[in-house]
């Protein structure tokens, strides 16, 4: 095979892994949108933040964190894996997937920027006050991964 098919290969299986991603992620959001939305109305924080933190941290709802702790936001914590799975992880183990939304909003309204932001729906202003106070342990790679999510899949709009 020469230089340029491989390339076209390449390009063309990238096509398709970047395609399957975004219909993984579209489908992932119609799910827990209308949850994203009510925690939103209920905690003052965007559903576009919510949602666009969800589909980073769980990667879509395809992570291991969701499928074994239902875990959508890679909070760390405790969890049962050890005992029932002989798996050893340092996630916290939710009994389902709203249990996980309220316990990132429950942990949102912990932090120093909450009450400034509270009620305020511009997402710009939320990622950022979320990288910088800790969430990710690669902040500014997390802001950036975030930011497209919520950008490429337009959350920062209404439910249509």
């Amino acid at each position: 095979m020469n230089r340029y098919s491989l390339k076209a290969v390449m390009v063309y299986y990238m096509l398709c892994f970047c395609g399957t991603v975004f219909a993984q992620n579209a489908a992932y959001i119609k799910r827990y949108r209308p949850l994203a939305d009510s925690l939103s109305e209920a905690y003052g924080i965007p559903a576009a933040v919510i949602l666009g933190v969800a589909v980073v941290e769980s990667s879509g709802g395809a992570g291991r964190t969701v499928k074994l702790l239902n875990n959508h936001f890679g909070i760390v914590g405790r969890n049962q894996l050890m005992k029932t799975k002989k798996i050893k992880t340092r996630y916290k183990q939710y009994s389902n997937a709203t249990a996980s939304y309220i316990d990132f909003c429950n942990l949102m309204t912990r932090k120093r920027f909450y009450n400034r932001l509270k009620g305020n729906n511009n997402w710009q202003l939320w990622v950022p006050a979320i990288s910088k106070s800790g969430y990710s342990e690669v902040p500014a790679v997390w802001q950036q991964r975030v930011s497209a999510v919520i950008k490429k899949n337009k959350l920062y709009t209404a439910i249509q």
